[in-house]
């Protein structure tokens, strides 16, 4: 099969198995309904991210290549893909969630020897190896870290599948620059898979009427995913296609995100996995941002981080100066965050600007 096959091949397969698969989900109950933190209109099919995976774990059967250990990876986003799945229906406890999400990160380890033990220099002029049983407890919160970050900001139309293109592409082209063209066509396909997905949940070309969400299985995926590539990619010990510290640019916006909702949540006393209406895009829709401008704006800030590590990856800029500049940026972050609700007061009084959600 050519490439231009294999990308129009991904998309019909995500686009018709959304039609399938929404069908399903309205007669078992696999859909999103309105509530108090979820203000969208009806009943809406929780379809798209099993729709994505299924197409991915068919293009991973034709042609195993694209991934290294494809029967390992394949195996632990099932798991993952329907314990997402069976949340979506029946709610059900995130420290079951945790566990399964943690055992999946020990199979990952063990049977594919995946793990994050190398940080390279972000220190100084020696790099950073972790011992054994210290990687496996940093990969498994890694990937707890990256699961739970892009499930959490599923929260507007199109802001899931807009950061994860956005992950995605940037992880496909560092890929292709260093001639890993496998791993570079899985991202390009992966993009390719998640477009159907998008295009329904923000309503075209059939409206509203077609609406699909991800879900938890779709997030859960899609996180999974992510730290499993950025792995391979920082990891190996022959070829790698990015250093450690730039894993952290590609995925900026949503585990700063993340990391600030969490520290906000334990200093009120509340579970760090409690659900709110804090995160930057409630934010930025209490600011008079409609939900396609703060998707906008989100995307283009996420894109923006994501470019300069790329940038920084080509032209090898020294590894502590781009730690240094990530930190900065996720404590101007972090400041701005715990300042806008001054802000926003400052602006509702002063200048009619901002609005409830």
């Amino acid at each position: 099969m050519s490439t231009n096959t294999a990308f129009l091949f991904v998309f019909f397969v995500s686009f018709i198995s959304l039609f399938v698969f929404r069908k399903i989900a309205q007669r078992i109950g696999l859909v999103d309904k309105p509530n108090e933190r979820k203000h969208h209109t009806g009943q809406i099919p929780l379809v798209g991210g099993i729709s994505v995976f299924c197409t991915m774990i068919l293009a991973l059967f034709l042609n195993s290549e694209l991934l290294l250990a494809p029967q390992l990876y394949a195996g632990c986003a099932f798991i993952l893909v329907i314990v997402g799945a069976v949340d979506d229906r029946y709610d059900i406890s995130f420290k079951f969630r945790l566990v399964v999400q943690a055992a999946v990160s020990m199979l990952m380890i063990v049977l594919g020897e995946r793990s994050l033990h190398n940080l390279g220099y972000l220190m100084g002029s020696d790099a950073i190896r972790i011992p054994e049983v210290a990687s496996y407890v940093l990969t498994v919160v890694g990937v707890i870290g990256a699961i739970n970050a892009f499930n959490m900001v599923d929260g507007i139309d199109g802001l899931l599948g807009g950061l994860a293109s956005v992950t995605f592409g940037g992880l496909g082209i560092l890929f292709y620059f260093n001639g890993m063209y496998s791993f570079a066509t899985f991202c390009a396909l992966l993009v390719t898979a998640m477009l159907p997905y998008i295009m329904l949940n923000l309503g075209f070309p059939f409206g509203k009427r077609y609406k699909v969400f991800m879900g938890d299985a779709g997030s859960i995926f899609i996180g999974f995913t992510v730290i499993w590539l950025l792995i391979v990619a920082s990891q190996g010990e022959q070829t790698i296609a990015i250093r450690p510290v730039t894993a952290l640019w590609l995925i900026a916006l949503p585990l700063m995100d993340m990391v600030c909702i969490m520290i906000r949540r334990i200093r009120k006393g509340q579970s760090p996995f409690k659900p709110d209406r804090e995160h930057l895009h409630h934010i930025c829709q209490r600011l008079g941002l409609s939900s396609n401008m703060s998707l906008l704006v989100i995307c283009t800030a996420a894109a923006v981080m994501a470019a300069i590590g790329i940038w920084s990856e080509l032209a090898k800029v020294n590894e502590n100066i781009m730690f240094f500049a990530f930190l900065v940026t996720f404590s101007l972050y972090f400041i701005f965050l715990n300042s806008i609700w001054r802000i926003t007061t400052f602006l509702r009084r002063d200048f009619k600007f901002t609005k409830s959600i």
